[in-house]
């Protein structure tokens, strides 16, 4: 009786809230106080995959959605990305029938790093992918070893680990366990012999903490690793992007599949990679997949094109405390070609907390922006006055930078000056607070 009210609760709850535009994790929690156990009740598809990790559940998570429904399967996820335990009972609840049975071939789960192990306490994925742990969010998550410590948990014996073979911190997960695939990257064009960035986290091995040593470094500390004085390594991958040109866009997986890159980002191919290793042992054929993603464009708008006076802008979308995030999105502004111009945004810190806290700021590789062909560097929002303090630490010249804290006035001065390339990296927050504007014009 129990495990039927508390499904019809999630399921008027669902519908109330569609109706008002929220309710994605409410119902859930109305749903756990009924039937606590509620998720054990319930009868679960064959193949349950879970997505964790620093950066790119959302990505990943919708591209395997959309792989595996044209590859024949009946898939429920949650779109809305309610990634903790009422979130995932939302989901859940809503596509059950009223007798606790889930009307779905697959049930794929992005879940919050931190609370993996509370989504998971009455069930466990049948395949769980982990993207990468490094920096995010420090001020709620602590150091990338307390979110590891705080998945852990999540692990049961008997799931598949789909790990990134590059993470020197992932890779850890496999420890003690046989039933792991690996994907990662081969040596590229535009890898480093050194890690780069402020900051150095793969300095020291997370096994035994000796000095780690690399053969080559795709950005950051991810890369081909060893340890001088355990063995931890990177290990061979059973799914492998071979060859990938970020300037033509163009990967290649397995030695034989081709993808075009419709973002030219290093995170965009491991992504892909991470989807396609998840989809391939679901059974979905690698022609399948690659169709799927050459014409597949991201929902959540981390990339998006608009118009802005004459100016062709780009939108890149960071998580604000996450210094990788931005340095990828700096990366791709720095290996374009065409004379550009860069707003940054800062217009709230922490999406989760009300905090001032900008030591992240201090993090980020602005210095990447020190290129010939960035012609000006805008920096506005409420906090545009601690980005100007951290890039009179940079190279970058002073003549190139402008600082204001009004956003409708940086997009008046860009309207009414230049046509050059814009690129407007900010946070989701942030992110509409330009696009909104009617100077904008977002493309299709």
């Amino acid at each position: 009786m129990r495990m039927f009210l508390a499904i019809l609760v999630c399921k008027l709850g669902r519908f109330v809230g569609k109706l008002v535009g929220k309710g994605s994790s409410m119902p859930g929690k109305f749903a756990l106080k009924i039937c606590p156990d509620i998720l054990a009740r319930v009868r679960l598809p064959e193949h349950i995959i879970a997505v964790t990790g620093s950066n790119g559940k959302t990505s990943t998570v919708e591209m395997i959605a959309a792989i595996l429904r044209a590859g024949g399967k009946t898939v429920v996820y949650n779109e809305e990305g309610s990634n903790q335990i009422e979130g995932v009972t939302t989901l859940v609840l809503t596509h059950a029938t009223f007798g606790g049975k889930v009307k779905a071939d697959v049930l794929l789960i992005e879940s919050d790093e931190r609370y993996a192990a509370h989504s998971f306490k009455f069930f466990h994925p049948t395949q769980f992918v982990i993207t990468n742990l490094y920096r995010d969010q420090l001020t709620r998550n602590g150091h990338p070893e307390w979110v590891y410590d705080a998945i852990l948990p999540a692990i049961h014996p008997d799931t598949e680990l789909i790990l990134n073979a590059d993470d020197p911190l992932s890779s850890c997960f496999a420890i003690g366990r046989d039933k792991v695939k690996w994907f990662g990257l081969d040596h590229c064009s535009f890898d480093s012999e050194a890690p780069t960035g402020a900051y150095h986290d793969g300095a020291y091995c997370p096994v035994c903490k000796a000095p780690m040593e690399y053969d080559y470094v795709h950005y950051n500390h991810i890369g081909a690793y060893r340890c001088t004085k355990c063995g931890h390594a990177r290990p061979a991958t059973d799914y492998t992007v071979t060859a990938v040109d970020l300037d033509q866009g163009r990967l290649t997986i397995d030695d034989s599949v081709t993808i075009d890159l419709a973002f030219r980002s290093i995170y965009n191919v491991y992504n892909i990679l991470a989807a396609y290793a998840a989809c391939r042992e679901c059974g979905i054929a690698p022609d399948t997949i690659a169709g799927v993603i050459n014409n597949y464009i991201l929902k959540n708008g981390r990339m998006q094109k608009f118009t802005l006076g004459r100016h062709h802008g780009t939108l890149l979308t960071s998580k604000h405390e996450n210094s990788i995030a931005y340095d990828t999105n700096l990366r791709y502004i720095a290996s374009s070609k065409a004379d550009c111009a860069v707003l940054i945004i800062v217009d709230a810190v922490s999406r989760k907390y009300f905090t001032s806290e900008t030591s992240w700021l201090w993090d980020i590789d602005f210095d990447l922006l020190n290129r010939d062909h960035v012609k000006r560097v805008m920096l506005y929002g409420r906090y545009a006055n601690d980005l100007a303090e951290r890039f009179s630490f940079t190279g970058i010249p002073q003549e190139k930078i402008d600082v204001g804290e009004d956003i409708l006035e940086a997009a008046a001065l860009l309207q009414d000056h230049g046509d050059e390339d814009l690129y407007v990296v900010t946070c989701f927050s942030d992110r509409d607070k330009l696009l909104d504007l009617p100077a904008v014009e977002k493309e299709a």
